[in-house]
């Protein structure tokens, strides 16, 4: 398929899509991005495409890519997609399945484990109506879940003959760690990522949205905790 790529997502925040775009933008692939319409016509056009159509069945959430007459959804799903069209999932026959593992490994415990720490109830409630829990949440993260986790990344940088997480190769699993660990600079990892040419002409654009009070990446400083 020739068509470009189009990222279908909402407006206002860097949000699940983010990942996607960090590849997208590194490949030098041109694409289409939601983020440019207002925020009721992105949620609209959203809505639109979730719907399904053109035999692709109805999806529950974004972000989607289409693709030509293909649409589908799933942060992972899609990078998986997209990695070895762009370059990004390794050089030998079967890196595209490790990729694809340390990508959801990075997912399940720094992504969607923190959004559990600020929504620890109910995904539909208001933070503000879960605070206390969130606290407790956020706690017991930082006490025994993010050391196991930033201890696992450790090892596997290690572990390597190179700089990246495979090795030598630079794959879409280096921008999944770089985007959950945006700002921390805890691994060496995060500044030679954010040094690639495309990534960093990419942070500088008003491509890159900034992070806000709502979505999935999002910071209360109540729950700045220390572990214990």
């Amino acid at each position: 398929m020739t068509a470009p790529y189009e990222l279908i997502y909402y407006t206002g925040v860097p949000g699940r899509g983010e990942h996607v775009r960090l590849m997208l933008e590194e490949a030098g692939a041109p694409y289409k991005d939601s983020q440019f319409m207002s925020f009721d016509e992105a949620r609209q056009y959203v809505t639109t495409w979730l719907a399904g159509g053109r035999g692709n069945p109805r999806y529950f959430a974004p972000p989607l890519l289409k693709h030509g007459d293909l649409v589908i959804s799933q942060t992972p799903n899609i990078l998986l997609y997209l990695g070895p069209k762009l370059g990004l999932a390794g050089a030998g026959e079967d890196d595209v399945y490790r990729v694809n593992a340390l990508a959801l490994t990075t997912l399940d415990g720094l992504s969607n484990e923190v959004h559990d720490c600020h929504h620890p109830i109910a995904v539909m409630l208001n933070y503000e109506d879960q605070r206390e829990e969130s606290r407790r949440r956020s706690r017991e993260f930082v006490q025994s879940r993010l050391p196991s986790h930033l201890a696992y990344w450790q090892k596997v940088l290690e572990d390597g003959s190179g700089q990246w997480l495979l090795g030598a190769t630079f794959t879409y699993a280096d921008l999944v760690l770089f985007q959950c660990l945006d700002g921390t600079q805890v691994f060496k990892l995060w500044e030679d990522v954010k040094a690639r040419p495309d990534i960093a002409a990419y942070l500088a654009s008003n491509r890159r949205q900034k992070y806000q009070d709502w979505g999935v990446y999002r910071h209360y400083d109540v729950n700045d905790v220390i572990a214990e």
